[in-house]
């Protein structure tokens, strides 16, 4: 009997081992970079009705005017108090200074959960609106004071007063240009706000 030809196994090939993939490296989302400017902002706005609020509330002088009757001179104070457009100021950036405060809590948080930080954000554009509808009434109201006090009213008969009690004008006048910097911040906001909304999630 012949002998059968034995079969040739032919070797396995080597698996060749794939090299292994590099994780990609972790990448940021462009949420939480609105969320550091929105804490920010929100701090920067607190700071800024906090200043406004403190200054309104000093400004306090005191002068001699002349009166019809002895002694015929009489000490004569200005205070914020004394008129209600200041009042609604200093009530309208004490509630915005408080605002501030929770919603930069609320975005701080934000910022340890930066999957939500885009739907916390857009949260906030209520509150801003409104508080920049306070803030921007509240500044044009004492504005349109401390231009009369300035400036005067001669066809109602309005005379000026910032000749008489200087200190206090200045006073106003910065508390005022402290108030124009936080409409700007709360507008600021509102757009970021609004802005955090088209952001694909």
């Amino acid at each position: 009997m012949a002998n059968e030809p034995e079969k040739v196994v032919p070797p396995a090939e080597a698996s060749v081992a794939e090299p292994e993939k590099a994780a990609p490296p972790p990448t940021t989302g462009p949420t939480d970079y609105f969320a550091v400017a929105d804490v920010v902002l929100r701090l920067l706005v607190f700071a800024s009705a906090l200043v406004s609020v403190v200054v309104m509330s000093v400004s306090k002088q005191t002068e001699m005017v002349p009166t019809p009757f002895p002694p015929y001179r009489a000490p004569l104070p200005a205070k914020f108090n004394h008129s209600p457009a200041l009042i609604y100021f200093v009530a309208a950036f004490s509630v915005a200074g408080f605002f501030s405060i929770i919603t930069t809590l609320g975005s701080l948080y934000s910022l340890t959960k930066p999957g939500c930080s885009a739907k916390i954000i857009s949260h906030f554009i209520i509150i801003d609106v409104l508080l920049l509808g306070i803030v921007a009434s509240a500044t044009g109201a004492a504005a349109s004071v401390a231009y009369i006090g300035l400036k005067g009213n001669t066809h109602v008969g309005w005379g000026k007063v910032c000749n008489m009690y200087g200190k206090f004008c200045r006073y106003l006048g910065a508390s005022i240009g402290v108030s124009l910097f936080s409409t700007v911040l709360l507008l600021l906001l509102v757009l970021l706000s609004v802005y955090s909304k088209k952001i694909p999630k």
